[in-house]
C-alpha cells in the first residue's frame, strides 16, 4: 500500500534518522550483452530538465532502448512493505491493519449496511437483515481537534472584511458534520469524543493519585538516589499515554519507560468503551452490532485502534473499528457535494439541558427498516464540547494541576517556566515556608512536552534521575545496584560542581506528545488553506503611495493576489504542513468555546451513572476492578529482530 499523498515530512527537527536496515536493497540482475565493460562505468545517465524531471539517457546521448525521446523516470515511492525491515515504525500486521483504516472502507461498510437495513421481512415477519445481526449500528465519533481544523478552514475562506464571530463555530461545524453524517453517508448517531475526554481525565487523576500514594506513603524512598523498596513507587514520573505516536516510540525504542506510562485509555478508546458497552447494552444491542468510526487529526490512532488490547474476542469486534483523519472526512464531504460552509438547521441551538445528559433523543430514531414499525433504537444525548482548561492536547497536566490544588490543604502556588518554547514548558506547585525568610517549598512539578526533539530530552532526563539507561530497548532498565549506582553517580558529579541535588525537584508527571505543537498539528489535519487569486481583479497600481512610478514585476517585490469569494477556497494537500501561523488560528478556533462550570458539572454526574451502569454493584473492591479493566490497557516493549549488519547489499 502506497503512502496517501497528505503524509509528508515535518520540520526536520522532529526527524528520527532511520537506521541501516530501513534502507531497501537493491538487486540487479546479469546483462545479456557480452560485450567487455569497464565494472567502474556508468551503464546510463540521467538528466534533469528545466521543470525537474529526471531522463535516464545513455552516455553518449543514445537512447537505451527502442528509438524515441529519452525514458522518463517515475518519482520513487515507498510503501509500507518497504519500511517493515527495522520495524521502527510499522510492523506487517499493523500494515494489514492499516489498509482497513481509510475513508474508503467506510463508504463501502456504509453501503452494504444500508442494502441490508433495507432487505425485506422474512416469511416469519423479521428482518432478515437486522435479525441475524448483519445488519450493524453506524456511529461516529469526532474530536475537537478535527472540529477546529474546520473551523479554522471555513474562518479562512471568510472575507478578510469580516468580523470574527460571522465564521461558524466548531459547534456549528459539529452541527454540520452530524446533519451530513447522518443525511448523506447514514450514520445513526454523532458524537463528539469530548464527554470520553473527561471520563478519561477522571480516570487520569485516579491513576495519579495512585502512583502518587504509592511512592509518598506506602514506600520509604532514598533521597539521595531515588530507590525504593516498592516497585509501584517507580511509577513517577507519570508519563502521558494519549498520544499514539509516543506510545509506539516508546514500545519499540524505549521500553524503559513503559513503566511511567499512564494506563489509562486515550479518549478515543473511552468513547470504544462507551459506543460498544454502555450504549450497547441500553441499546440491547452486541458489541458486534455496532460499527464505530472515529475522526482524528492524527495517523497514529489508527494504529492505536488496532492494538490488541482493543479487541473483543468474545463477540470478534474492536471498540473502534475505523479510523479516520480531519482530511479523510474533507475528501468525504467533497465527493459527496456537501458544503460545510453552509448553515444547518438548529445549528445554534444549545445542548445544555439539567435532564437530558444520558437519556435517549425520541424524536431522532435510529434509521432501522420502514417496513417493522416498533425496531427502532434513539440517539443518546451526551454533553457536546466540553471544555477543560489547559492545553489543546487534552489538558491532562493541567487536570492533574487543577485537582491537586482544589483538593491541598493549604494554598498552592502555580509557577510556570518556559524551557524550550511553547512546546516544552515547566510547571509546580509551592506552598509556603514554615518559618520566616525561607524559599518556598515545590510539593508538585511537572511539563509539557510536545516534538519529538523535547520528547527526547524528557526521556533522557527521566532516564538520569532514575538511574535507567535509555536507548536501548527493552534491555534499557538498569536493576537493583546497577540502577542505584548510576544515580549516586550523578548526585555526586551535582554535587563536585556545587549543585544542591535536594533543591532541583524531579517530574512527578509530564504530558508527552509527539507532534510540535500537540494535537491541533496533528499530520492528519487539513493543510493551511490556499486562496485562488482572482483574475478578474484589477493589476496592481504602477504607483506607489509617495507617487513615484514602480516596477514592481521588475523589482521582484511580491504583492498580495485580491482573492475570490470563499466558494473559490480549498484545503490543499499540497501546502506545506507544520505553518506555525496556520497552527495558531487552529488553536484559537479550539478555544472560542466557553468554559461552563455547570455543564461539567453535569457530566460528572452523568460519569457517576455510567461507573454504575458498567461496573454494576458490589464491593469497592469489585468495581474499582472492573473499572480498571474498563478504563485503562497495557503496553510492552517490542524487539526489533533485524540486524541492520545482515542486510544484503
Amino acid at each position: 500500500m502506497a503512502f496517501s499523498g497528505a503524509l509528508t515530512l515535518t520540520d526536520l527537527n522532529d526527524f528520527i534518522t532511520p537506521s541501516q536496515a530501513c534502507i531497501k536493497p537493491v538487486t540487479q540482475l546479469n546483462s545479456n550483452e557480452t560485450e567487455e565493460k569497464d565494472r567502474g562505468a556508468a551503464a546510463t545517465e540521467i538528466q534533469i530538465d528545466r521543470s525537474g524531471a529526471y531522463y535516464e539517457v545513455a552516455p553518449n546521448d543514445k537512447i537505451l532502448a527502442a528509438p524515441g525521446p529519452a525514458k522518463k523516470l517515475e518519482q520513487a515511492q515507498i510503501n509500507l512493505n518497504d519500511c517493515l525491515a527495522c520495524s521502527g515504525c510499522i510492523t506487517s500486521a499493523e500494515s494489514v491493519l492499516i489498509t482497513l483504516q481509510s475513508h474508503t472502507e467506510v463508504l463501502t461498510f456504509l453501503e452494504s449496511n444500508e442494502i441490508k437495513r433495507q432487505a425485506p421481512l422474512s416469511s416469519d415477519h423479521k428482518l432478515t437483515g437486522i435479525s441475524d445481526g448483519s445488519y450493524r449500528i453506524p456511529v461516529i465519533s469526532i474530536s475537537p481537534q478535527t472540529l477546529a481544523s474546520l473551523a479554522a478552514a471555513a474562518a479562512a475562506s471568510s472575507p478578510s472584511t469580516s468580523t470574527f464571530p460571522q465564521h461558524p463555530t466548531p459547534r456549528q461545524i459539529l452541527r454540520r458534520i452530524r446533519a451530513f453524517c447522518i443525511e448523506s453517508l447514514g450514520f445513526s448517531s454523532v458524537f463528539d469524543t469530548t464527554f470520553a475526554r473527561h471520563l478519561a481525565l477522571q480516570e487520569h487523576i485516579a491513576e495519579f493519585e495512585e502512583r502518587w500514594s504509592a511512592a509518598t506513603e506506602g514506600s520509604v524512598i532514598d533521597a539521595s538516589s531515588g530507590a525504593t523498596d516498592s516497585e509501584s513507587a517507580k511509577g513517577l514520573p507519570m508519563l502521558a499515554s494519549a498520544c499514539p505516536g509516543w506510545i509506539c516510540y516508546a514500545e519499540k525504542a524505549h521500553s524503559e519507560m513503559l513503566p511511567f506510562i499512564s494506563r489509562t485509555k486515550s479518549p478515543q478508546q473511552v468513547m470504544g468503551t462507551l459506543v460498544k458497552n454502555w450504549m450497547g447494552e441500553r441499546w440491547g444491542k452486541l458489541p458486534s452490532e455496532i460499527y464505530h468510526v472515529t475522526v482524528m487529526p492524527c495517523y497514529d490512532k489508527k494504529l492505536e485502534a488496532s492494538r490488541t488490547d482493543f479487541y473483543n474476542d468474545v463477540y470478534a469486534t474492536r471498540d473502534v473499528d475505523c479510523v479516520i483523519t480531519t482530511g479523510e472526512l474533507e475528501l468525504l464531504m467533497k465527493e459527496k457535494s456537501w458544503d460545510i460552509t453552509q448553515p444547518v438547521t438548529g445549528e445554534l441551538d444549545d445542548d445544555f439541558s439539567a435532564s437530558s445528559f444520558g437519556s435517549f433523543d425520541t424524536s431522532n430514531p435510529l434509521p432501522t427498516n420502514h417496513s417493522a414499525p416498533g425496531t427502532e433504537v434513539y440517539s443518546i444525548h451526551l454533553p457536546e464540547l466540553l471544555t477543560h482548561p489547559g492545553t489543546s492536547s487534552g489538558s491532562y497536566l493541567h487536570a492533574i494541576i487543577a485537582h491537586l490544588q482544589t483538593t491541598s490543604d493549604v494554598p498552592l502556588t502555580l509557577h510556570v517556566q518556559t524551557v524550550r518554547g511553547a512546546d516544552y514548558e515547566e510547571y509546580s506547585l509551592s506552598k509556603k515556608a514554615d518559618g520566616p525568610g525561607q524559599e518556598d517549598i515545590i510539593v508538585f512539578k511537572g511539563a509539557k512536552c510536545y516534538g519529538f526533539r523535547n520528547l527526547q530530552n524528557v526521556v533522557r532526563r527521566v532516564g538520569r534521575e532514575r538511574g535507567l539507561r535509555t536507548g536501548t530497548g527493552a534491555a534499557g532498565k538498569l536493576a537493583g545496584r546497577a540502577g542505584a549506582g548510576v544515580a549516586r553517580r550523578l548526585a555526586g558529579r551535582r554535587a563536585a560542581d556545587g549543585k544542591d541535588e535536594k533543591k532541583e525537584r524531579r517530574y512527578d508527571y509530564v504530558e508527552v506528545m509527539a507532534c510540535p505543537g500537540g494535537c491541533v498539528n496533528g499530520g492528519g489535519q487539513l493543510k493551511p488553506v490556499i486562496a485562488v487569486p482572482d483574475a478578474s481583479a484589477p493589476p496592481p497600481p504602477m504607483v506607489d503611495q509617495e507617487g513615484y512610478k514602480r516596477d514592481w514585476e521588475g523589482s521582484d517585490v511580491a504583492i498580495a493576489p485580491t482573492f475570490k469569494n470563499a466558494a473559490t477556497i480549498d484545503v490543499t494537500q499540497n501546502a506545506r504542513w507544520g505553518s506555525k501561523e496556520w497552527t495558531k488560528r487552529v488553536e484559537e478556533e479550539y478555544w472560542r468555546e466557553p468554559w461552563m462550570d455547570v455543564r461539567n458539572g453535569l457530566a460528572d454526574g452523568l460519569a457517576q451513572r455510567i461507573y454504575d451502569d458498567l461496573c454494576g454493584s458490589g464491593d469497592g473492591t469489585t468495581r474499582l476492578k472492573k473499572r480498571r479493566t474498563l478504563f485503562r490497557t497495557q503496553y510492552r516493549a517490542v524487539e526489533s529482530e533485524v540486524i541492520g549488519l545482515a542486510v544484503v547489499w
